[in-house]
Order: structure tokens, then sequence, then C-alpha cells
């Protein structure tokens, strides 16, 4: 009987080997790669969201003040929900940013946080002589779960979009490292720009948001990689400022407080709210560099 010994392949050194992501895009049809591309996945994710959002809003906004709340949870919940579907069906990755474990724990750590900053702006702003206090209740009840409600959905939909999609896409495009710098930037920028069409907005307030709120829970995101963070961060802000009867991005919803603004504008931020304000521009570039070097160190160490 004669034996014979398979022939084994021979190593080609000079041939380089396929990332994974590589060899897993050959096996995708070319509406698949197309859907893939970072660009395409951001447009359709925001778009939907944008759209769908709206119309939770200007439905909602008709029926009251329970019609309002229900409107933007719902909002925010399809926000979340398109956020998961891209990524899963178009991106094809996973969805971390978002996982269910520690969910309720990052989301409570960003509330403490953005109470903090926003806390700490307006007690700031108020010992400088920027502000006026004084307890004005009108339904407590009704005026609180309002705050929550619509800043519960805003805070959703305003993350996904810019953090959540945006950021990540801009991200993917350019390549880690660089691409995470030039996301952070794009989308401060776009975020400060965005709230220029509000009431009492200007040249500076554009700024400072792209600066306190763009460039803030940018960091956050970079430092955590948790959707669930910066959407508290953002909750708490929008949430106590509102509350406290300051005008939020120009805009003034019921309050448990009245606060008048009596000092300079650049300490108070005037018609468009405390965020026009210097002070807490300050406070956001300190929470900030922390959280940006935070990041690069975990990035930086070998694995």
């Amino acid at each position: 009987m004669t034996h014979t010994t398979a022939t084994r392949p021979v190593a080609r050194p000079d041939l380089p080997r396929r990332a994974p992501e590589a060899r897993e895009r050959t096996g995708l049809t070319r509406t698949q790669r197309f859907f893939a591309f970072p660009a395409t996945w951001a447009v359709i994710g925001i778009a939907a969201i944008v759209l769908v959002d709206s119309l939770f809003i200007n439905v909602g906004s008709g029926l009251g003040t329970v019609g309002a709340i229900v409107g933007a949870v719902l909002g925010g919940v399809v926000a979340v929900l398109v956020h998961r579907f891209v990524m899963h069906r178009l991106a094809r990755r996973a969805v971390p940013e978002l996982a269910a474990r520690g969910a309720l724990r990052q989301g409570l750590q960003g509330i403490a946080l953005g109470a903090g900053f926003i806390l700490a702006s307006i007690g700031i702003v108020t010992l400088l002589g920027g502000f006026s206090l004084s307890w004005h209740p009108v339904d407590a009840v009704s005026t609180i779960a309002l705050a929550i409600g619509i800043n519960l959905g805003t805070a959703a939909v305003e993350e996904i979009v810019f953090r959540g999609l945006a950021f990540q896409a801009i991200e993917k495009l350019f390549g880690a490292g660089r691409g995470t710098w030039i996301a952070l930037a794009v989308t401060a920028l776009f975020f400060g720009g965005a709230h220029m069409l509000n009431p009492g907005a200007t040249l500076w307030s554009g700024l400072a948001m792209s600066i306190e709120a763009g460039v803030l829970t940018g960091a956050a995101f970079m430092w955590r990689r948790n959707l669930w963070f910066v959407m508290g961060i953002h909750f708490a802000w929008n949430a106590l400022e509102g509350l406290f009867g300051i005008a939020v991005s120009g805009h003034r919803d019921p309050s448990l407080l009245l606060t008048v603004a009596t000092g300079p504008t650049a300490i108070s931020g005037g018609a468009f709210g405390v965020e026009a304000s210097i002070v807490p521009v300050i406070i956001s570039l300190a929470l900030s560099v922390p959280m940006i070097l935070a990041a690069r160190r975990r990035t930086s160490v070998p694995r």
C-alpha cells in the first residue's frame, strides 16, 4: 500500500494579513457596504431621530402637560431604539455605549456630575451679583414632572444624535486617535451652532455652548464611552437650570424659583441664560481637561 502525504500550503510572509473588520466586509454585498459606511448610517439615524422626535413633540405639545411629557419621553425612547438598530443592522457592530448592564449606575453618576456643574455655576454667578433668586412655585408637582419628562427626552435625543451617531461616525471615518479629536471638535462646534437659532442667541453664546456643552459632554463620552453617562449630565444640567427659573438656551419653562439677571451679561448670561456666562465656560474646561487626559491614558495602555 502506498502512503501519500498531504501537501501543506507554503507560508507567504510577503502577503499582509487582513484585519478582522476587512475580512468581515468582504462577505458583504455592495448595498450592505454602502449602509455600513459611517456617513451613511449616521445620516440615516440622525434624520430618523429628528423626524420622529419632532412629530412626537408637536403632537404632544397640543395635548397639555401630560401630552408634552409623554411626547418628549417617547422621542427619547425612539432615539435609543434607532441608535441600536442603526449600529446593529447598518454599521454591523455591537452597542457597548448603550449596554443595559450598569446603565443605572452610569446615568446616576452623570446626573451627579451635571448637577454639580450647573449648581456650582449658578452659585458662583449669584455670589458675583449676576442673579437675584426668589422662591416662586406655580403648581410644583406639575412643574417638576414637566422638567423631568421634557429633559429626559431632550437629553436622550441630543446625546444620541451628537455623541452616539455623529461623534462615532466621524471618529470611524478618520480613524482612532486623530479621528477622536476631529469628532470632538466638529460635534462641539455643531452643538453650539445648533443653538444659534434659539431666543437671545449671539455669536458668544454659540461659542460658549460649543465649549461648555459640546466639549464637556464630548470629553465625558471619550472618558466613559457610555451614552447613559452623558445623558445623565445633560439631563441634570437642563432640568435644574429650568427649575431655577433660568432660561435654558434661551427658552424659559415653568420653574420653582424666580431668577432675575441683575449683573453684567458676561456674568449672568443675559436673555440666553447662564450658559452664555463666562462662569460655566471656565468650570466646564476645568472638568473637561481631566476627563480628556483620563481618556488618553486609557487608550495608551497596551493590551
